[in-house]
């Protein structure tokens, strides 16, 4: 019997006086084996990953045990740390940009990798990273060498952290939530790469996510955690076939279902685009010259009445917000865009601020959304004050009767973004979108960083406002299955063009083309039901 790579046992954390955030959690993982670990936001999967290399705050009091081959991990010395920290044991963290520095480039910040824990650098790096931003589905990597972070879609900056994770063949690759923000055909590809690795390698993984689907498909056992106890585990065939804990049934149990609910065919047009286009130029050289453009968008046409769901889907980097964000006028395009009747896209800021109630965003990352300095109350009345909305009215009263209606307890208001779940800051977002009371409601990938349990409230939520509302909403997500619970019609996107639009029925039943096919067929591959049979 081979050594374990990971040996945890009666792991237990608290921080300050508050109560243990983990007590007693053990856990085993084998040379080559991948160990799911999974759970709501909230229930300690993170801090039991960072406690293995002691990555957590000085605020944090740990007992029990934690080995990497056999060495004792709690209370190493920081020489041992640094041996295994990035060489031996490397991580991939759920949200990339709080990874990357934005003032390096890609290539740099790769490249500082390579130099400091394997010694190669100069031409040698570059090969390097090429071929491993070419292996997590970089498109063109020559070309993105000299980007910054800022400039690369969600899903392109949560590759390159996976790059930089892979770059040293790790001995144990702790992944928490790789795939979150990645599209269906590029978790295939990331996954089918870390299955490669551990073949090759002998690479041991410690897979933390919410996505069951993810988790059925990859891991050899399953760790369920609750309120930092695991409440069950076991090999994944035994837990997802024959659940005992009522907390995994109720995971297992828990994803979008039904359709969405049937808009007015005679419904006011909310907004409408025609021949939309978005070229980002090309400049080079002395004079800057442009020498080309980025083809972000082409010639979208569509149509979005009251009270209908327009899904935008495709992989990251294909367009998705940067269509919506031609849409609200927060960057330049050429084509047709009318909102409410009226033609908007020659308008001026001046011109467009009148407009601006009316047309709100609700963003894929909460956390980055919401002013860290500004209380709750302060955060979803600001759009009040900006736009002189609702003179001689009780400002308070009405963030009260706002957050009672997404959900949210008024007794929160004084509280800040920090101290809120992943669930409760998207709650906080909309809280801030609605409370205007727009038309349109652009919602970029609402649900991707929440836990299944999560989905299904936000999922139910927007229903219920679009419902009561009569709200038109632009839908982006790379979660087909949320797509077609929510959505009227469907665009899909590849590489800045639109393949293919239909009512949701068609697109999901009916494909007409091989990409949207592979979409589909890929998302299949991932669903997972509660007692499905391997």
């Amino acid at each position: 019997m081979s050594e374990p790579v990971l040996e945890i046992n009666n792991l237990t954390i608290r921080f300050g006086d508050d109560p243990n955030a983990i007590e007693n959690v053990s856990l085993t993982i084998m040379p080559g084996e991948t160990v799911a670990l999974v759970g709501e936001s909230g229930s300690g999967k993170s801090i039991t990953a960072l406690a293995t290399i002691d990555l957590l705050p000085d605020s944090a009091t740990v007992t029990g045990s934690a080995k990497y081959r056999g060495t004792e991990m709690i209370g190493a010395s920081d020489k041992t740390l640094r041996q295994v920290r990035g060489n031996d044991i490397s991580f991939i963290f759920q949200e990339p940009m709080t990874s990357l520095n934005p003032l390096h480039t890609i290539e740099r910040q790769l490249g500082e990798s390579l130099a400091l824990h394997q010694g190669i650098s100069g031409k040698d790096a570059r090969g390097h990273i090429l071929e491993l931003l070419h292996k997590v589905g970089i498109r063109d990597p020559e070309t993105r060498l000299n980007d910054y972070p800022h400039t690369l879609s969600g899903g392109q900056r949560q590759r390159v952290i996976i790059a930089m994770a892979l770059a040293n063949k790790p001995d144990l690759l702790i992944a928490d939530e790789p795939t979150t923000a990645l599209d269906v055909t590029i978790q295939a590809q990331i996954l089918e790469l870390l299955a490669e690795l551990q073949k090759t390698e002998g690479m041991a993984l410690l897979f933390i996510t919410h996505d069951l689907g993810v988790v059925h498909k990859i891991s050899d056992r399953v760790n369920v955690m609750q309120g930092g106890h695991i409440v069950e585990a076991g090999p994944t065939k035994d837990i997802f076939n024959n659940p005992q804990n009522e907390y995994t049934k109720m995971l297992l149990s828990a994803e979008p279902a039904g359709e969405p609910i049937p808009a007015k065919e005679d419904a006011p047009v909310i907004v409408s685009a025609e021949n939309l286009r978005v070229w980002f130029p090309i400049k080079r050289g002395l004079m800057r010259r442009v020498v080309g453009h980025i083809k972000a968008v082409n010639d979208a046409t569509f149509t979005i009445r009251a009270g209908e769901t327009l899904g935008i889907v495709g992989e990251s980097g294909s367009g998705k917000t940067t269509l919506a964000l031609a849409v609200m006028r927060l960057i330049s395009s050429t084509g047709k865009i009318v909102f409410l009747g009226d033609r908007i896209d020659q308008l001026k800021s001046k011109g467009l601020q009148p407009l601006r109630r009316d047309m709100q965003m609700v963003f894929q990352d909460p956390y980055g959304s919401l002013s860290p300095r500004m209380t709750i109350e302060q955060i979803i009345a600001e759009g009040l004050g900006v736009h002189e909305l609702e003179p001689g009215q009780d400002q308070r009263q009405l963030v009260k009767n706002i957050m009672n209606e997404v959900g949210l307890e008024a007794s929160m208001m004084n509280r800040y973004p920090h101290e809120f779940s992943g669930g409760q800051r998207q709650r906080i977002a909309i809280a801030r979108a609605m409370i205007l009371k727009p038309k349109l409601v652009i919602l970029d990938e609402p649900t991707s960083a929440l836990d299944m349990t999560v989905q299904v409230q936000i999922v139910n939520l927007l229903r219920d406002l679009q419902q009561k509302y009569g709200l038109a909403f632009m839908f982006i997500s790379h979660d087909l299955k949320v797509v077609r619970t929510v959505s009227h019609k469907v665009i899909v996107m590849r590489q800045g063009d639109v393949v293919e639009i239909g009512t949701g029925e068609q697109i999901f039943n009916a494909p007409t083309t091989d990409y949207t096919r592979a979409l589909i067929a890929a998302a299949i591959d991932l669903e997972v039901k509660s007692g499905a049979s391997e």
